[in-house]
């Protein structure tokens, strides 16, 4: 009688630790809350799929890819048991609205006015394709049509198109003088788009573009043309290690953007060309309604002596209320931080108001790298603004910046624009 229960006491021990030490997998995943975002998509992007073990890491980075759509404002998943050791796995989207017009406009009080206006479906069909175009009026017209389907062909590989026609009025600086060019670029752009993992991503391809510079007015030397045209190819690459977190209007966690770009010319007359810039991005939650955001951009190019250099000192890319493209340089470094305060927090409405200051240094063409340290290439503005942010509608933030010079004899003005400046 005792061996008989000794025995049974094994035996049951035997069966649990077995029992156990199955896996739980999943049998099912289900989509639910998405109206125009198609549950294939979601399926197909998601690395928690039937058949395979349940595993509560791979749940959460599925979360935040869906998070880092721009048809989704928020997800969340739950976990249901169904029998044995089979579960089912629930994503529950909350879809933006994302047929989306931007704005971009931009004053100083030099009177200088331009504006940028466009319409966006960041959703098309359902996919995820973002598909567009933009209106640009800053004294010449512009226009621009962007395609970009992520994940066309899989999880993993999509393309991108792109066609634009910009044209500018831009300064030339030379000789501690300038002058104004009408500056016009026509380009045809095809990119594949690689994914490999949640954190990391790349992009190769090719742009074939026409650049044209046409002397307007100002001062002149037989060392600078007055205009000319040439048709170019641009060998691109960029690669993106992105570890956001996305909580609404909330950004948490570290991102790196590397471009890399190299031109050649069917002119003789004109250099092959290399530059490439990395972006580099750091947010942090500061209690329950703060947020400090960072961004530093380095970046260098062939450091030709010309007129024509490519990295800009501008109010709407690096420093709000400098005025539009006042300086050029071969090199950059700039640092953008601010801090965003919830001011108001409803169920789809928010506003923020924030502090920031941005700062820069250039390097002249064909100078050294000395030149980022010289006081007469440091530029610092400071300001405030606010954001109006619609939690429903992807990208729905309407800002508004005063920035005002710090350092000595510079501008001031407002910025206003769709989306967080960075």
């Amino acid at each position: 009688m005792k061996i008989t229960y000794i025995a049974f006491i094994l035996f049951f021990s035997l069966f649990s630790a077995f029992s156990l030490a199955q896996e739980q997998t999943v049998l099912d995943v289900k989509v639910q809350g998405n109206k125009k975002l198609k549950s294939s998509l979601i399926k197909k992007i998601s690395k928690a799929q039937a058949g395979k073990v349940l595993d509560s890491m791979i749940l959460e980075e599925d979360i935040k890819r869906l998070k880092r759509l721009p048809a989704v404002s928020h997800a969340y998943y739950q976990v249901f048991h169904s029998h044995d050791n089979s579960y089912n796995v629930f994503y529950t989207i909350e879809e933006n609205f994302t047929i989306i017009p931007s704005l971009s406009i931009y004053t100083t009080n030099d009177d200088e006015f331009a504006y940028r206006i466009g319409l966006y479906e960041f959703n098309t069909l359902g996919q995820n394709i973002i598909f567009g175009g933009f209106y640009q009026k800053d004294i010449f017209s512009s226009y621009g049509i962007n395609l970009r389907a992520p994940f066309l062909f899989s999880r993993a590989f999509g393309l991108a198109v792109n066609h634009q026609d910009l044209n500018t009025e831009e300064p030339v600086f030379f000789n501690n003088t300038s002058a104004n060019y009408k500056y016009k670029n026509k380009s045809y752009e095809v990119l594949t788009l690689y994914q490999p993992n949640f954190n990391n991503r790349f992009e190769v391809g090719l742009n074939y573009f026409l650049e044209e510079y046409k002397y307007l007015n100002g001062a002149t030397s037989p060392s600078v043309p007055q205009g000319f045209s040439v048709k170019k190819l641009l060998y691109k690459g960029i690669y993106e290690y992105n570890n956001l977190d996305y909580y609404y209007q909330y950004v948490s966690g570290f991102k790196s953007l590397f471009n890399f770009q190299y031109v050649t010319s069917t002119s003789k007359d004109v250099s092959n060309f290399l530059i490439g810039w990395n972006d580099f991005h750091f947010y942090k939650r500061i209690g329950n309604k703060g947020n400090w955001a960072n961004r530093l951009r380095l970046g260098l190019s062939s450091n030709d002596k010309t007129p024509f250099a490519p990295f800009s000192v501008d109010n709407n890319v690096n420093l709000r209320g400098v005025g539009n493209t006042i300086d050029r340089g071969t090199g950059a470094i700039v640092v953008n931080t601010e801090y965003r305060q919830t001011l108001l927090d409803k169920n789809w409405f928010a506003i923020q108001g924030n502090a920031f200051v941005d700062a820069g240094t250039w390097r002249n063409p064909g100078g050294d790298l000395s030149d980022f340290s010289k006081s007469k290439n440091i530029r610092v503005f400071s300001g405030i603004g606010f954001r109006l942010i619609h939690k429903r509608i992807f990208n729905a933030i309407f800002r508004i910046d005063y920035g005002f010079g710090i350092t000595k004899g510079e501008t001031q003005g407002l910025v206003f624009g769709i989306g967080q400046y960075f």
